[in-house]
């Protein structure tokens, strides 16, 4: 039988079961960071609870200016049974979370579907977010398909240029959006009473989000097109405005230097109301770097943004 991992995309071919890591940087074990309440998210995920946002250590893309370099690339985290997944989800659901929102858990796929299973016999009955890069495989896929109801993925380009340069995966365009149109055969929209009277959250369907880089508006163009072609009345689009220059050591790639401007806004903006796009959101303008995580400290985020319910060095979980 054949051991090696063809998860994703990539097809690495390592043996992650016997404690190799892939290109995602980690084996077979599942590996988090960070859990808590995050009120960032877009309103229909975030609703009047809060998302129960779940961070998993590694990540299959290379994006030279990612966010959460912390836990992608620098090996942030501890691994967790299945138990203590489940565990976690659980207490999350007690804080009142509106959902379980897996932060870029494609090379995990196998050992979240494992805990979701569990917590759900012990009692989980809220949402399950995939909150994802977009770039996943067909062996993914399968096994999301049981224990996903909301999918929010990223379409992050349709050039398979800048997909080389920004993200080192050539093929994402391709994989990203064969992914997104599974994700829409999967669920259909549908949304459900949330934690707070009168604000309803979304139960199932597909958001798709696509963050926008500054000097780049054609390449957002091409995105919004394919998502005006295949995915208007079928998913959302969230359009994310929030591109901070972020400096990885040893990157010999030239990124922006700059935030997104008004002008760069206002054109985006254009090229909504010119698809015809009106159902999701978009993100005001949004510069500086106040909002960027550390997921060394106890809470990542702001305390106006998150609430911390788990964290990989202190452990805190049910009843803190």
């Amino acid at each position: 039988m054949n051991k090696t991992c063809l998860l994703c995309p990539r097809r690495c071919g390592v043996y992650r079961d016997a404690g190799f890591r892939g290109y995602c940087g980690e084996t077979s074990e599942l590996r988090l960071v960070f859990a808590g309440i995050h009120r960032g998210e877009e309103p229909a995920i975030t609703g009047g609870g809060g998302s129960g946002t779940v961070f998993v250590s590694g990540c299959n893309l290379g994006c030279i200016f990612c966010q959460n370099y912390q836990i992608t690339k620098k090996g942030e985290g501890r691994i967790v049974s299945t138990e203590e997944f489940a565990e976690i989800c659980l207490a999350l659901q007690e804080k009142e979370a509106e959902n379980i929102n897996i932060v870029t858990g494609t090379h995990a796929a196998p050992a979240l579907a494992r805990g979701i299973t569990a917590a759900r016999k012990q009692g989980l009955f809220i949402p399950t977010v995939w909150n994802s890069s977009g770039y996943e495989g067909p062996e993914t896929l399968a096994i999301l398909k049981d224990f996903v109801d909301v999918y929010m993925p990223d379409l992050k380009t349709m050039d398979v240029r800048l997909a080389e340069k920004f993200y080192k995966t050539p093929d994402y365009p391709e994989y990203a959006t064969e992914a997104i149109l599974k994700m829409m055969d999967f669920r259909e929209t549908r949304f459900g009473p949330g934690r707070e009277d009168g604000v309803d959250v979304l139960v199932s369907g597909v958001l798709v989000r696509h963050l926008v880089i500054p000097g780049f508006l054609e390449d957002t163009w091409q995105v919004l097109r394919w998502f005006a072609d295949h995915c208007k009345s079928r998913a959302f689009l969230a359009l994310m405005t929030q591109y901070t220059p972020v400096y990885h050591p040893g990157s010999e790639t030239e990124t922006p230097d700059r935030f997104l401007s008004e002008g760069e806004y206002e054109a985006v903006l254009f090229m909504l109301r010119r698809l015809g796009i009106e159902e999701g959101y978009c993100q005001e303008l949004v510069t500086g770097s106040d909002w960027l995580p550390d997921f060394t400290r106890q809470n990542p985020f702001s305390s106006e943004l998150s609430i911390p319910v788990w964290h990989y060095l202190t452990t805190f979980c049910r009843g803190q």
